[in-house]
This record gives C-alpha cells, structure tokens and sequence, in this order.
C-alpha cells in the first residue's frame, strides 16, 4: 500500500481533498505536527466529504517522531528545488510520498539529508508550486500507475448509454 505523507499541512480544506484522494486509491494518509488546523474542522470534514470515516491515517507529534515509527521507509520528498523529475522515479509498493507544507515546503535541513530521494513536478516560468491537493494527485497517480492500477476499479459503467 503507499502511503502520502503531508509534513506540517497548513490549509484544512487541501489536507481534507488528498485524504479523499487516498480512500480513493487504498492509500495510507500520515500526517506530522504541528498541523494548522484541528482534525475535528468543519472545513476538513467538508472537503473530506462522508469519506474521512473510511480513511487510514496517522499522525505524528513530529518528523523524529515519524522516522521513529517507520524504521527503513522509502521516503521520496517532493519538493521544486529537486532535480529529479517525478516521473523519473520507480515507485516501490510500500514507499512514502512526503509534501511539505503549504507555504514553505519541506524544509531544506531535511532535503539535503535526502537528495537523491527528492522529487519534482516540472512547471513552466516561476511559479512557487502547484496547489498541495494537485501536487499529491499528481505524484500518486504516476506510482499508481507504474503499479497498473493494481486491485483498482478499471473499467467505467455508464447507467444508461452505451459507447
């Protein structure tokens, strides 16, 4: 199963999208304090939606905290300052996908402990980065993909037309 882990998120309603983003792909949600926001808000539920039950997600007090409790993870970070293009990167079953918060990323101190597992998503001029939902969408759906989709629905049903 992969796993999303968003470092410090900041905006309810993002961290709300990509965990319905996850029960929609079986994906683990971990999430590491100081979050900006209480699990409990309005605005996460309502960007969660009625999925938020459904997800599998576990919080952190800290980063240590984190690599405590995931001894030996595979931790890919993306990040704009990386070289590695996000699709350059073979995405093991089980590895972790890091976000930095919103308004500053993952900070560089961890970064250069991990360069060679640092990753990209290209943008054109100098835009600061894409929205965190997007980013998260983004990534997860390339290492879906390289797992073809593995145990996910294939095939579309329409209810009355047929193609």
């Amino acid at each position: 199963m992969l796993n999303i882990v968003l470092l410090e998120p900041e905006i309810p309603a993002n961290t709300g999208n990509i965990g319905r983003t996850c029960v929609a792909t079986n994906t683990r949600l971990h999430l590491i304090e100081p979050l900006g926001f209480r699990l409990d808000e309005k605005s996460l539920r309502r960007a969660g939606m009625d999925y938020w039950k459904d997800l599998d997600v576990t919080t952190y007090v800290d980063y240590k905290d984190f690599l405590e409790r995931n001894p030996g993870a595979k931790v890919y970070m993306a990040t704009t300052k990386a070289e590695k293009v996000y699709t350059e990167v073979n995405y093991e079953p089980d590895c972790y996908i890091m976000f930095g918060k919103e308004s500053a990323g993952i900070p560089e101190e961890i970064l250069v402990e991990h360069k060679e597992d640092c990753i990209r998503i290209p943008m054109v001029g100098d835009i600061r980065s894409l929205n965190l939902g997007n980013s998260v969408a983004v990534v997860l759906y390339e290492a879906l993909r390289q797992q073809r989709f593995a145990g996910m629905n294939l095939e579309g049903h329409l209810h009355y037309l047929e193609w």
